[in-house]
């Protein structure tokens, strides 16, 4: 992190810590009113003030050492691996009801978790609620229970012997009730940075967002907030929001509803399994414009919300749409979410790719707010948002990793659905252009696969870096529609599912007939980027060009296309650490480094 991301996070954090003491001091005040003295008052503020700076100083100080030198600690396995108290039950559905407080900027809510036992009953469930939110009471099957916390981490007690009888017609389906109430940390830099977004629009108006992916639901509401544990069967949203905004959330609105004290309430219907980290609410002064795409699965209803003074741009600007979406079901497949429908939602941040309500943030542009991040000039014809977070809908929400240190699995494969777009809809010379282009961005600094069981993820080369290795897998196979088939066969199989980064990499080995795992090891387990090695020499009065790979991990042997290759099949050869060779008309001393194909993310390299 720069000096001035910190100096950013300052500010922020000082803003934050600001707020709480002023709700603080005046909560105190209020509830001890005549009681409370000037000195008392005095050495009420002065201790207030002690206790945040020395809060605040310990923030600061955390999150500068987690960025210089990241220690994982218990809260960290506790995130992001099954603990026994997650192992024994399932998500089925999650029925959430959150009011935000603008002038506070706190929340207050309750979620009905339903669920059914996958094996013998533990003696604790463990639901995820992050600080400085709280727990108030736990409601098991109509029944309180007792419930403690550690850290983040909190714990429902369950009964010694049987569990509280089910009140649902599903005799197998349990519930448990939770109110809470609290601040949720606030987004600082969203969407990098999870939390809510409080902010207002040139107007004056509220305006609220969330963005948590990484740092988990659990920020603004409880769950059991890991990825391999999906609802299946949805989520219902209910926001309460004042009379004059509109809340817009996943899936479908089912109903809107006055409480008669200048609020409405109002309630989205996700119907399929979600990612926790896409659900959301949007509270703003927002309009509403719509249209339906004919797609592979028939009607898709395609659903726009912008600010009122935003709506003229909009409508220009999401003609984009359509063409996406047939540009990537003609890739992936249909559209994954027909019964919740697609909709964009304009957000106070770049953008998020939640589930059936895509935020976006680009500010009515096309490119990266402007910027091409290839470089190729391609990045220019289409909004970088609207394509990027809409390929999530296959992968990242379809298609979802069980641990996010395999997001690459989300991350690679939408960074790519940017240049399958730009093939569908520029030609195939334009999307190889594009994800040459994107090379630029690769640090190498760590391996794009993260930590597992501790909830971190890799290098943000999972981006362009994932991206350039699945367009050298297209290369292996050769040929377009099989390449095609792949993608599309990969997100029938697993649909709605949640998987492990091996199990696609074995996915594609199989189907592209190769056994890919050197290749997965190299360019998602290690920084190298593999050099190939090559020489043209005469043996016999033939001309000979050798070649073989360094750099690399041990038994590296991807195919590659090497110029005047007479191979039938697709011009591949296999090399591997060894030297080889083959037949060529090259003439010795000719130069053919300017005829290495530039699809393979390689390092070529003539040697004597």
């Amino acid at each position: 992190m720069s000096k001035c991301a910190y100096r950013e996070q300052y500010f922020a954090y000082h803003s934050y810590f600001s707020f709480i003491f002023r709700f603080l001091h005046k909560e105190l005040q209020l509830n001890l009113g005549s009681n409370i003295n000037p000195v008392q008052k005095k050495n009420l503020s002065a201790y207030l003030s002690l206790f945040l700076f020395l809060l605040f100083q310990s923030v600061l100080v955390q999150s500068q050492s987690f960025h210089n030198n990241e220690k994982l600690t218990k809260q960290d396995t506790l995130r992001g691996s099954i603990t026994p108290e997650r192992a024994w039950w399932n998500v089925v559905k999650y029925d959430l009801a959150v009011t935000p407080n603008f002038k506070n900027f706190t929340i207050s809510g309750s979620n009905t978790i339903s669920f059914k036992l996958v094996k013998k009953k533990g003696n604790r469930m463990q639901i995820d609620l992050q600080d400085p939110l709280v727990i108030d009471s736990a409601v098991l099957n109509g029944v309180p229970v007792n419930f403690s916390r550690d850290g983040h981490a909190w714990y429902i007690e369950m009964p010694k012997r049987r569990m509280p009888k089910v009140l649902t017609a599903d005799k197998d389906l349990h519930q448990l009730y939770l109110v809470y109430h609290g601040v949720p940390k606030p987004a600082l830099r969203a969407p990098w940075d999870g939390g809510v977004v409080w902010k207002k629009d040139k107007n004056g108006n509220p305006w609220i967002n969330v963005a948590c992916q990484g740092l988990g639901a659990s920020v603004w509401w409880p769950c059991k907030d890991h990825q391999s544990d999906e609802p299946d069967n949805g989520v219902s949203i209910s926001i309460t929001a004042p009379d004059t905004l509109m809340n817009v959330s996943n899936g479908k609105l089912q109903n809107v509803v006055a409480d008669g004290k200048g609020n409405k309430v109002w309630t989205w219907v996700v119907t399929q399994p979600i990612n926790l980290y896409n659900i959301t609410m949007n509270v703003g002064k927002y309009v509403h414009f719509s249209d339906t795409l004919n797609g592979e699965k028939g009607k898709l209803d395609l659903d726009y919300y912008v600010l009122d003074y935003n709506l003229d741009k909009a409508k220009k600007q999401f003609e984009q749409v359509k063409p996406m979406l047939r540009a990537f079901e003609y890739w992936f497949g249909p559209y994954p979410f027909y019964e919740d429908g697609y909709k964009l939602v304009e957000s106070n941040h770049l953008g998020m790719e939640h589930q059936s309500a895509v935020a976006y943030g680009n500010e009515y542009m096309n490119g990266y707010k402007g910027n091409d991040l290839s470089g190729s000039g391609w990045g220019l014809k289409f909004d970088f948002i609207i394509i990027h977070e809409s390929g999530h809908e296959w992968y990242g929400n379809n298609i979802s990793s069980k641990d996010i240190a395999d997001m690459w699995v989300h991350e690679g494969f939408t960074n790519y659905s940017e240049t399958l777009y730009t093939d569908y809809i520029f030609g195939t010379e334009a999307g190889d252009a594009y994800v040459q282009g994107v090379r630029r961005n690769i640090r190498n600094d760590i391996p794009i696969v993260g930590k597992y069981n501790v909830n971190k993820e890799g290098s943000g080369d999972m981006y362009p870096k994932a991206a350039n290795m699945i367009h050298m897998v297209r290369q292996i196979i050769g040929d377009k529609s099989s390449f095609r088939m792949l993608l599309r066969d990969m997100n029938e199989k697993y649909y709605h599912k949640t998987v492990t980064g091996a199990e696609i990499e074995d996915f594609i080995s199989k189907r592209t007939g190769y056994n890919l795992d050197k290749m997965f090891d190299q360019y998602l387990r290690t920084t190298q980027v593999p050099t190939l090695e090559y020489f043209l020499t005469t043996e016999n009065n033939t001309q000979l060009l050798y070649y073989r790979w360094t750099n690399c991990v041990k038994g590296f042997n991807m195919p590659i296309r090497l110029p005047g290759n007479s191979n039938p099949k697709y011009g591949l050869l296999l090399a591997t650490e060894n030297w080889q060779k083959f037949r060529t008309n090259f003439k010795q001393g000719e130069d053919i480094s300017k005829l290495m194909d530039k699809n393979f993310y390689v390092t070529y390299k003539k040697v004597k």
